[in-house]
């Protein structure tokens, strides 16, 4: 019992979210605080961005064996004042080193106060070039020096300059999760909204079943119809193959084929009866055991009553085909017509039918004879890497075979084969300034001169490139028509007969052949050029004719027609006859880049380097270079990687296609799942080797199309087989 005269104790209530004793305050708990797209969501420092960026070292001095005098300080290297390179002197004087001692081995003390700034007074030298006086401060250091100047100017191209020597890291007060402090103290089931985004999403599914026990009655009420959204939605996207991506994955890393799967999710989750669905191959990258997951869910979008169009070249999604359309017979000019139609049984009897050739097996990829030896004297080999799911692996690439690296989806391959193996190489090789993801040592360097990333990106983003530019053979056309005794006599030089230069082009589109209209806010318009009428060149120029053309005329040739046209000049039928080898004799010699496919793209980039001499040190890394291709486009490609190799370089693919790795020498399969589940060497070795791993996806897959080569030259004690 309290006594009376007792001081009353206060009790305290408040409305709002706050603390008795030290006043702080919660807004109120909403969607939107979780949301990092909103103010009242995203961490104030980074602006819901998850990371910030900052002058790398390692870019800021990229080759350590250059010293100061030589340009090791890559930013300031080049600079056309006089004062940074005395800078440099003055703080080469104060530490007691040479301007000429490579920047490895300098003094840590000079390098970080180099880079970092020193606190202590500097004398500085410095020469205006009439007199010479002596300034004693601090020195901030090159790395807040670049920060500084980012920060004070207004100019773009410094901005863009300044921009190759920074990188990213993790916000230093969200730790990449986006959100407030606030947000970030909320947990359901011991877990922050950031740790159960950052889940794959079939370990997200599991998670999310596990909530609803650790609710009140009350909540579990207000929860089950909000649990049951999302795992419907987490099943879709685990159903077309995307169980090994994470709900924080930011969109700009997806590939186009991801990107398109989980917009074929949301329409599953629609639940819509009575839409036509068209799909723009939709198996692009994935996995044979993951395709049949995909087809699944297209079945069940049909069965919902609605119509799906699928472009399509995998072969297990053409027979599941209710009906076929078979576009060819040929590509480009030679194409455009309907070839056959009816179920795809009725199409593999159509003797016009390139797809019905294949689906018959009249026509099919032959499994090589021999395979080449495995030499373990020229192998590369990355060992300790461990970037992004990279559970410490090393992996091995024979020099001079063809290779495959297989797996399923998010296995790893790219991180393996890209973001540790091409960008180190790159980097140590070609001089590149990219930054590989974590590892301990690649060997066998010293056996290659260069590696090159052949992708499918565009050649060229104007219409001013096509192939023949990209590939060098315009020059010796021009050249030729140089030659000609009538350019002679009008004095023509080789420049006369370029659309970029002044001279012999049109110079009322300047050569493009097209005049472009802004449309404000909608797409620029193209138009024919009225006075060219889109052939580039002005009147003058096309009087030079050779063989009834002028320089025009052979521009919109094929290859195909372009060949017996030069039949006699051997610089220009050889190049001519590289196109058309890698499958591209219908494409014409000056089509814009701009309209050539993904595949048509990576086919000139590969013309371009068969017909360079060959080195037997190159390595070429494709990453799913059978994506848009028909199985014979495939077969037309094999040929030339094929080539590639047979010239003593060394072709590493990423691929899924089983056409592809069956004819590989070697395999690296990397898995065994996607995701936190991968990361790890399953199996190395020839495809007969995988295809008799039971660990290996890759393998159980292979097994039925990669029959044993005859002649085993494959010495087994220097072949890692699956554990």
């Amino acid at each position: 019992m309290k006594d009376k005269d007792a001081e009353p104790e206060r009790l305290v209530f408040s409305s709002r979210f706050s603390c008795p004793v030290s006043g702080f305050t919660l807004e109120e708990i909403e969607p939107r605080l979780f949301s990092f797209n909103a103010p009242q969501g995203a961490c104030p420092s980074c602006d819901g961005l998850g990371s910030e960026t900052f002058f790398n070292p390692a870019l800021v001095v990229p080759d350590e064996s250059k010293s100061l005098r030589k340009g090791a300080i890559a930013p300031w290297k080049d600079a056309k004042s006089p004062l940074l390179e005395q800078t440099l002197t003055s703080l080469a004087a104060h530490f007691g080193v040479s301007m000429d001692t490579p920047w490895k081995d300098l003094p840590e003390a000079a390098q970080d106060g180099i880079l970092n700034g020193v606190d202590e007074n500097i004398e500085f030298t410095y020469q205006d070039g009439r007199k010479s006086y002596t300034v004693s401060k601090p020195f901030e250091g090159v790395l807040a020096s670049l920060a500084r100047r980012l920060a004070n100017t207004d100019s773009m191209w410094i901005r863009e300059e300044l921009s190759r020597y920074q990188s990213e890291k993790p916000c230093h007060v969200c730790h990449g999760a986006r959100l407030r402090p606030e947000a970030l103290s909320v947990r359901v089931a011991d877990k922050t909204i950031a740790q159960a985004c950052d889940l794959p999403i079939g370990k997200a599914l599991d998670w999310f079943e596990t909530v609803m026990p650790t609710l009140t009655p009350q909540k579990a009420e207000i929860a089950r119809r909000i649990l049951r959204e999302i795992q419907e939605r987490l099943t879709f996207l685990d159903d077309v193959g995307l169980d090994y991506l994470t709900l924080s994955r930011s969109s700009a890393t997806l590939s186009g084929g991801e990107s398109q799967r989980i917009r074929l999710a949301s329409q599953i989750g629609s639940g819509l009866t009575g839409v036509l669905y068209v799909l723009d191959e939709p198996s692009i990258g994935l996995h044979q055991r993951d395709n049949e997951r995909l087809l699944g869910t297209l079945e069940r979008l049909k069965k919902l009553g609605n119509t799906l169009i699928v472009v399509e070249h995998d072969e297990d999604a053409i027979r599941s085909a209710d009906w076929l359309v078979d576009m060819g017979p040929g590509a480009g000019v030679n194409g455009g017509k309907v070839v056959a139609v009816g179920t795809p049984e009725e199409v593999a009897k159509v003797p016009e039918s390139l797809t019905g050739a294949y689906l018959s097996g009249r026509k099919s990829i032959p499994v090589p004879e021999h395979r080449r030896p495995y030499d373990k004297k020229k192998v590369l080999t990355v060992e300790g890497a461990t970037g992004h799911n990279l559970k410490n692996v090393t992996a091995h690439f024979p020099l001079g075979t063809f290779t495959c690296v297989t797996g399923v989806s998010g296995s790893g391959k790219s991180t393996l084969v890209i973001d540790t193996l091409y960008k180190a190489l790159s980097r140590q090789l070609m001089g590149s300034s990219q930054s590989p993801e974590a590892y301990k040592a690649i060997k066998g360097i010293e056996l290659l001169d260069k590696i090159i990333d052949i992708d499918q990106s565009p050649i060229g983003r104007t219409p001013r490139s096509n192939p023949a530019t990209y590939t060098d053979l315009f020059t010796p056309i021009r050249d030729w028509f140089a030659e000609l005794p009538e350019s002679k006599a009008r004095g023509y030089k080789p420049g006369r007969f370029s659309f970029n230069v002044k001279g012999g082009r049109c110079e009322a589109c300047q050569g493009d052949g097209v005049l472009k209209i802004e449309m404000h806010f909608l797409p620029d318009v193209f138009v024919t050029c009225d006075t060219c009428k889109g052939t580039r060149y002005n009147r003058e120029t096309l009087d030079i004719k050779f063989r009834g053309k002028s320089i025009a005329d052979v521009l919109a040739m094929s290859v195909d027609e372009a060949l017996p046209y030069f039949s006699a000049q051997t610089r220009i039928r050889d190049r001519l006859a590289i196109l058309q080898k890698v499958g591209l004799g219908y494409v014409a010699l000056g089509q814009q880049a701009t309209t050539l496919s993904g595949g048509e793209a990576q086919r000139v980039k590969l013309s371009k380097e068969l017909a360079r001499r060959a080195t037997g040190r190159t390595v070429y890394i494709l990453d799913e270079p059978t994506t848009g291709l028909h199985t014979e486009d495939v077969r037309k490609l094999l040929e030339v990687l094929h080539a590639l190799v047979d010239q003593g370089n060394t072709v590493i693919v990423i691929e899924h296609n089983l056409e592809v790795i069956k004819t590989a020498d070697w395999i690296v399969d990397v898995g065994p799942e996607g995701g936190d589940g991968g990361g790890r060497i399953v199996a190395e070795g020839t495809p007969e080797d995988i295809a008799a791993c039971k660990e290996s996806y890759t393998g159980q897959f292979l097994a039925p199309v990669a029959q044993t080569c005859s002649g085993k030259n494959q010495k087994k004690e220097e072949v890692k087989l699956c554990p």
